[in-house]
């Protein structure tokens, strides 16, 4: 059943083209910009793994929150929850698309980035793609907090609100050398890429983002309403 409502998820999110503009379109350009104009000293190593965050918060937590909110407003999520669907299914497959459409987009990103000239030691892919799930789940169980809980009026501002303000702050982190916002979800994210490319176990960021998860899907799975 999470599977199914994964998949259906899955299609639905990128037949949405605005949301295409937040996780993609956006961290591709910022990959490109910050990595060929004289801005910063050896770019790549700093602006990759920010853009992967940045994709990954536009999927799980923009993309989540808004179209969840929505679904709700239209009535879209009381006929699931009419047809006995429970809310941790619902959260659960939404978790799932949101990694399948991540991983689409992280191995664009990816690709752009080695045609830029990136470099990374294959066996520190795994780490990566540790702390990159770990940053999917999180964003995604805020998302849903948000959009689950909230009227679409006021997810719609916040989000987007919110959404510019964790992009300034790992921003801030990753390129300006800014400290003590460890605990930030989309520092952690980014934080931690960085240091799972350079061959280290970022074992403080996954655990700032499991924790940002279990309040988040815990919260979720309480306070989900499958009306506005």
């Amino acid at each position: 059943m999470v599977l199914a409502q994964a998949r259906i998820e899955s299609l639905l999110f990128l037949r949405h083209g605005e949301q295409q503009l937040l996780s993609l379109v956006i961290p591709m350009t910022m990959l490109i910009a910050l990595s060929t104009l004289p801005l910063i000293e050896d770019p790549l190593p700093k602006v990759f793994p920010l853009t992967l965050a940045i994709s990954a918060m536009s999927s799980g937590f923009t993309g989540q929150s808004i179209g969840v909110a929505f679904d709700r407003r239209y009535g879209a999520l009381k006929r699931m929850g009419a047809s006995g669907v429970p809310a941790w299914t619902i959260i659960c497959g939404k978790i799932v698309a949101v990694l399948a459409v991540v991983t689409l987009q992280t191995v664009l990103l990816s690709g752009t980035a080695l045609l830029l000239g990136w470099t990374v030691d294959p066996t520190t892919l795994f780490a990566a793609a540790v702390t990159l799930a770990f940053g999917v789940a999180a964003f995604a169980s805020l998302g849903l907090l948000f959009g689950g809980t909230l009227g679409s009026e006021m997810v719609l501002a916040l989000a987007n609100l919110i959404w510019f303000i964790l992009l300034g702050t790992a921003s801030y982190v990753m390129l300006r050398g800014g400290s003590g916002l460890e605990w930030v979800p989309s520092v952690a994210l980014a934080q931690g890429l960085a240091r799972a490319f350079d061959g280290g176990i970022p074992t403080l960021e996954i655990g700032v983002l499991a924790c940002w998860f279990l309040v988040g899907g815990i919260s979720a799975s309480r306070f989900f309403r499958f009306t506005a």
